[in-house]
């Protein structure tokens, strides 16, 4: 048994895994609002000069760095940073807009070797790359939280039950490309990172006292040395509805309108659910108009459209009904590993046998040491290896399935004995 099973074992923590209770009052007492930052709100860094003067603070700081950025999804085409936050002790808070300052790769450079500090790290991870922001090392609080077995991981709740702090959350989803950004904006920016460094210290020392500090540790090394996410093959299948959608000239429909929509959507800078809904290209497709007119009087499509947009919508359309046979999409993708476990049963007895066992393994051992099973292994994972065992299925061969599937070498040596007794049975 672990130090961290010993841990998880004392009845002193079975609540919540050694974090402290959902419903516990914090040690400090009821939460503080954190209502300003320690020096204001900090002027937003637009321009070259400014910017040389924030990378020269922070390469003279002390500590790791905390850093966030503010995204505009539902509003802007993409995924790009529309704002930067970083504080470090001996720099203060810093406030950078990509907008102004497209290239933050000096600002990288002056942090290389620093730990950066961030919350749900794989999030903002790609915009920040975008501008020339990589990390070689990190610590992601949310993570963190959920090794240690608290129950809610989001940044305020983590601040309030480990701090006692309560942040503002007005402001998450606001339209962050608006120029000029807001006062209260801005402070609910700078808020965010305020307290990074003081949560990852305590949470930190929780991972130690629970034995999974080196867990934490190998999981971080993970996320930052991890290549970008390849483009997804065939994203027009993503559709909200796409269910509804049976037949593949039907689906052809779905692909035409969605990549129309995608090319206007990125013409015109905006999110593509904003040019035409999902549920406007399904109900296209199961209608398949014949005409503009008909187009039009499909939900979704007669609201305030132009006669130019119904057209032009409508051509999508009859690309996809003139397209001949051998051009329509498959109904599925080529599945790239096993099918989905529903299927199992009537495929392969043997193979939803193991399946079986191997989750109920997972999820016990999970239980015990209080953390979300697909935090001891991911679920794909256990399915690729119950689906294809290694020959012979013996701990050796089942580890190195694990190492080859992306495992990190602490899942390694907790899932291996679960996944050879489900094997062998």
């Amino acid at each position: 048994m672990t130090e961290a099973q010993d841990t998880a074992s004392d009845t002193a923590l079975r609540t919540t895994g050694g974090a402290p209770s959902d419903d516990e009052v914090p040690a400090h007492g009821l939460p503080t609002p954190l209502l300003e930052p320690r020096e204001g709100i900090p002027p937003v860094v637009a321009g070259e000069d400014a910017l040389a003067d924030v990378i020269a603070a922070f390469a003279g700081g002390r500590g790791p760095v905390a850093v966030d950025a503010e995204r505009a999804s539902g509003y802007r085409y993409g995924q790009r940073a529309y704002l930067v936050q970083i504080r470090r002790e001996g720099a203060g808070t810093a406030l950078i807009d990509p907008v102004g300052c497209p290239d933050l790769s000096g600002l990288g450079e002056a942090l290389t070797g620093t730990e950066w500090i961030l919350h749900a790290a794989t999030q903002d991870l790609p915009c920040l790359r975008d501008i020339g922001m990589r990390p070689s090392r990190l610590f992601d609080t949310e993570l963190a939280g959920r090794l240690a077995g608290f129950p809610r991981v989001g940044l305020g709740a983590m601040v309030e039950s480990v701090l006692g702090y309560a942040l503002e959350k007005g402001h998450s989803a606001v339209d962050w490309s608006t120029r000029p950004l807001p006062d209260p904006w801005l402070r609910y920016a700078a808020l965010d990172v305020e307290l990074l460094v003081d949560l990852r210290d305590q949470l930190e020392r929780e991972l130690d006292r629970q034995g999974k500090l080196d867990w934490a540790l190998e999981e971080f090394s993970a996320i930052a040395s991890a290549p970008p996410t390849p483009p997804r093959k065939d994203p027009w299948r993503r559709t909200s509805g796409m269910h509804k959608v049976r037949r593949r000239r039907q689906m052809a429909v779905v692909r035409e309108l969605w990549t129309a929509r995608d090319k206007v959507a990125q013409r015109r800078d905006v999110s593509p659910g904003k040019v035409l809904s999902d549920a406007a290209i399904v109900e296209a497709a199961l209608a398949l108009p014949p005409n503009a007119n008909a187009l039009g009087s499909l939900p979704g499509f007669g609201q305030r459209m132009s006669r130019r947009q119904l057209e032009q919508w409508q051509a999508a359309v009859d690309r996809a009904k003139a397209l001949p046979e051998v051009e329509l999409p498959q109904p599925g993708q080529a599945l790239a590993g096993p099918p989905p476990p529903r299927a199992w049963a009537d495929k392969d007895p043997a193979a939803a046998a193991r399946l079986s066992a191997a989750r109920a393994a997972v999820s016990a051992l999970a239980e015990q040491l209080h953390l979300p099973p697909e935090n001891l292994i991911t679920p794909d994972t256990v399915r690729r290896v119950c689906w294809e065992p290694p020959a012979p299925a013996d701990p050796d061969t089942i580890a190195a399935a694990l190492a080859g599937h992306g495992a990190r070498p602490w899942q390694i040596r907790l899932v291996t004995p679960l996944l050879a007794a489900a094997l062998a049975g």
